[in-house]
């Protein structure tokens, strides 16, 4: 599955204090952790990965700590970088490339010409923001897109293990000052000058192991981790970029959260409207226990055919991702004013394609759901005009 380059957290209140606007959080929670009875789910399962997993290392101390849970001391981590300003490489490696202007303002602009071709709308978008943090977003866009290449770009077939691993040791070389090329020196520039953490690139690369070994997700938990993995890293990667509105007073774990949730929300309506897609590659992004308690089985899913019970099955698939968009957006306006647009268009039209996979009735296997070009103009004033409302002034205030 393809990685999502949106700003991106989830709904995540386990224990912890709330966030202030997320009262509703618990019914995003109450949903996807009850059974088809109603009743509300234990979350004891811990998924039985290998001990390579960076967010699960938790998870020894603690067997029975959700995915949402682990990912969370992510967040915490994230969110605690962007307080303390935090510099995370040392300029004093620097390669030639990364100190000498002419070539770091070159690799910048190819940053930018590879967002303008491949992501048209979100690149119009952080023309918006201001010179340094435009070209801040294009140098993760272009990481993150490279990265999701290596197992579906078209020498996918050819990705192992191995080259994950070296991909993770360039990765490793380009926090400590040591670029291997020019897109590398840009984002090495980046993570120089804002407070962006090596974890969620790390977690990102987890996401692709997992695609090169797993092809099935037993229950939401452990698809909730694949999610983070290859969309809600990207959140904890770009707010720093981004930004929050100095006058928020919404706290720095709660815009995180926020950002999450707009990036499971992606990746969940991606996973929904890719169904056939996957199925023809033998692949399965959809929760097996959902799928029983509906009377489905993967039978039902290689054949593609439209039931009353996959319709039933969609709805409730449907209804969780609009939840995670409904968490996205409060944490929206607390972002700084120039970095509000750009976002807002990613999330009004990513959120049609649920829509128009309601309109195709629920043909996920054969039609695939899309936002026509007239939909996605209408949307930018829309979004615009969201883009102008100013944080909240009642909120906590941010630490």
């Amino acid at each position: 599955m393809s990685a999502v380059f949106l700003w991106v957290v989830s709904p995540k209140e386990t224990g912890r204090s709330r966030c202030p606007w997320s009262s509703s959080s618990s019914s995003v929670m109450n949903f996807i952790g009850r059974d088809g009875g109603g009743r509300r789910r234990n979350w004891v399962r811990c998924l039985n990965y290998s001990s390579g997993f960076s967010v699960l290392s938790s998870a020894v101390a603690n067997p029975y700590r959700s995915s949402e849970e682990m990912v969370y001391d992510v967040v915490l981590k994230q969110a605690a970088l962007v307080k303390d300003q935090r510099r995370l490489l040392d300029s004093g490696t620097s390669s030639e490339a990364m100190t000498n202007p002419t070539l770091l303002n070159e690799a910048y602009d190819r940053c930018g010409e590879v967002c303008a071709e491949y992501a048209k709308t979100f690149y119009l978008g952080t023309l918006l923001m201001t010179p340094q943090r435009q070209r801040a977003v294009w140098a993760i866009y272009v990481w993150c897109r490279r990265t999701d290449e290596l197992v579906d770009g078209p020498n996918a077939s050819h990705i192992t293990p191995m080259a994950l691993d070296r991909w993770e040791k360039r990765l490793n070389d380009l926090f400590e000052g040591r670029p291997y090329d020019m897109y590398d020196a840009a984002l090495a520039d980046t993570v120089s000058k804002f407070p962006v953490d090596i974890q969620p690139f790390k977690d990102m690369i987890e996401g692709m192991r997992l695609d090169l070994r797993k092809s099935r997700y037993m229950n939401f938990d452990e698809l909730y981790l694949y999610c983070y993995y290859v969309a809600g890293t990207v959140g904890l990667m770009s707010v720093p970029v981004m930004g929050i509105a100095p006058d928020s007073k919404a706290s720095t774990e709660c815009v995180y959260n926020a950002a999450l949730a707009l990036g499971i929300a992606n990746q969940l309506t991606n996973i929904l409207r890719d169904v056939g897609e996957d199925a023809r590659r033998g692949r399965i992004y959809l929760p097996q226990d959902e799928l029983a308690r509906s009377g489905l089985s993967e039978d039902d899913i290689f054949k593609g055919k439209v039931t009353e019970k996959w319709r039933n099955f969609m709805k409730g698939q449907i209804k969780r991702a609009r939840m995670f968009f409904d968490e996205a957006e409060k944490g929206v306006t607390e972002l700084n004013a120039a970095s509000r647009w750009p976002v807002w268009a990613s999330l009004l039209l990513y959120r049609q394609i649920l829509d128009a996979i309601e309109a195709n009735d629920y043909n996920n296997f054969t039609k695939r759901a899309y936002v026509g070009k007239v939909k996605k103009l209408a949307s930018l004033p829309m979004a615009y005009a969201r883009a102008l409302v100013r944080p909240s002034k009642s909120l906590e205030l941010r630490t």
